[in-house]
């Protein structure tokens, strides 16, 4: 059940990914408001991951959970039903909410599965990757069979099955800490993140040195200070500062950015290059449906390497396989903006970007969640993959703001547009091997991987429970 929440969940981050085009055509706007569609589901996310995380931490994850597929159900009800592109984006704002999702899953998991949690971890995070690369993948045959309207009445059914299913089956939390919400720190997040994404995706129409832009950049900056500012004294943080500088924790998080920026940034477009005409002087004119079928071996990929990489961590250290996911990962993404000819080229690309994302999420939820104490696995796991979404929001405006800085006399953007976008995703995403050295070692067996107080290294205690602290 666990498995279809968070599967659900990421489906939606990029169902949408191939459409785009299609709903600019449908609503009768531009590219840069529709790529709004997917941004403000980014956006939403990022906000409502840690909050939702902290309170479910706070009232009990089975209740939230419910509450996340709920707003998956709803509002993709919505943006079946969407008159405008205007509802469209706030009905994926709605949507946004189901952010809460995969926090909410790792605790359950550590709540509930003792000695098998570091695999179920990888199995979970794994589709991360995996539901991104199938929801692209489906898309196509979707809008076929039931239309673009259809694109989200699926959803909504699957989704609100699944939240009744989680509803009758997902036990209490054994686990619970007592606090109120963090209004004033969310607000802040949320607002500093408006501004800044705002600013990226608005560079080329506005001017990069215009006012509105610069004056956008300054204030995402000092309401990020103020934010930082206000969780290091808030007596109930929606983020912990001070777990946060842990090293477990902030390496991690930085992986987790840059990967997020890699990912939206380079699957977000790719569909738009598969289906650009010959005419243009690139592109394959592939239809929605075969860029898909382009895409599906890296999401096979990610899902299998999902089964073995946890297993894998334990033999050679988490460390080491996050950092050789980074640089395959990284390397794959500026393959794709210098090899992109041919069909071959491009399946062969992906496939190996999915077997290094694939490598990097399974491993990467069970650092975090094997740095903190079982009370913040919630906020923690839930900041990490908030990181991940912040990441994946600026990936895709940089995107979009270099594609728009390079459109052509055809109308489309010139292929060197999307060749230095994608090397520029690639390198950002391998600078993230420099953060994964200093991840701390990670027992090369299970069960329950502990942090050690004296030394901040991740240490083994027979029989302890996940999150007890190991004394010095």
């Amino acid at each position: 059940m666990l498995a279809v929440a968070a599967a659900s969940f990421s489906l939606l981050q990029s169902l949408i990914v191939p459409v785009l085009a299609t709903l600019q055509v449908e609503f009768a706007t531009d590219q840069s408001t529709a790529t709004w569609v997917l941004t403000g589901y980014l956006l939403a996310a990022s906000v409502a991951t840690p909050l939702l995380g902290r309170l479910g931490d706070a009232i009990g994850k089975d209740r939230v959970l419910v509450f996340c597929l709920g707003a998956l159900a709803v509002g993709s009800l919505a943006a079946a039903l969407a008159p405008s592109i205007g509802w469209l984006i706030a009905a994926r704002v709605l949507q946004g909410l189901g952010g809460g999702v995969m926090p909410l899953c790792f605790g359950i998991i550590r709540d509930e599965f003792g000695s098998r949690m570091t695999t179920a971890i990888s199995v979970i995070a794994s589709l991360l990757a995996v539901g991104f690369g199938v929801g692209i993948v489906v898309a196509g045959p979707l809008v076929d069979a039931v239309g673009i309207r259809g694109l989200f009445w699926v959803p909504a059914i699957v989704t609100g099955a699944t939240s009744l299913a989680a509803l009758l089956v997902v036990p209490p939390s054994p686990t619970r800490t007592s606090a109120r919400l963090p209004v004033l720190p969310a607000a802040l997040l949320a607002t500093w993140l408006v501004c800044l994404l705002l600013a990226i995706s608005q560079g080329n129409r506005w001017g990069w040195v215009s006012v509105p832009v610069v004056a956008l950049a300054v204030a995402a900056l000092v309401l990020a200070v103020v934010w930082v500012q206000v969780e290091r004294r808030a007596a109930v943080p929606l983020v912990d500062m001070k777990m946060m500088g842990q090293r477990g924790v902030w390496t991690a998080n930085v992986v987790a950015g840059c990967v997020g920026f890699g990912m939206f940034g380079a699957f977000g477009f790719l569909p738009q290059l598969l289906q650009t005409p010959p005419e243009a002087g690139y592109g394959l004119g592939a239809t929605i449906t075969e860029s898909g079928h382009i895409l599906l071996p890296s999401a096979v990929a990610s899902f299998v390497v999902g089964f073995f990489a946890g297993r894998l961590a334990q033999v050679v250290g988490a460390r080491l396989v996050i950092t050789v996911g980074l640089v395959v990962t990284g390397a794959s993404f500026v393959g794709m903006g210098l090899l992109h000819d041919h069909a071959w080229q491009l399946v062969l690309v992906t496939t190996v970007q999915g077997l290094g994302s694939g490598l990097v999420f399974s491993v990467l939820a069970t650092v975090v969640v094997s740095a903190v104490p079982a009370e913040q696995t919630g906020v923690a796991s839930g900041m990490n993959n908030n990181i991940r979404t912040i990441g994946g929001s600026i990936g895709s405006a940089t995107m979009a703001g270099v594609l728009a800085a390079h459109v052509g006399p055809t109308g489309f953007p010139e292929e060197v547009g999307y060749t230095v976008g994608f090397v520029v995703l690639g390198v950002v995403t391998a600078l993230a091997a420099f953060a994964s050295v200093l991840i701390p070692r990670t027992p090369r067996r299970d069960p329950g991987p502990l942090l050690d107080a004296a030394d901040g290294e991740l240490g083994l205690v027979p029989g302890a429970t996940p999150g007890a602290r190991v004394p010095a």
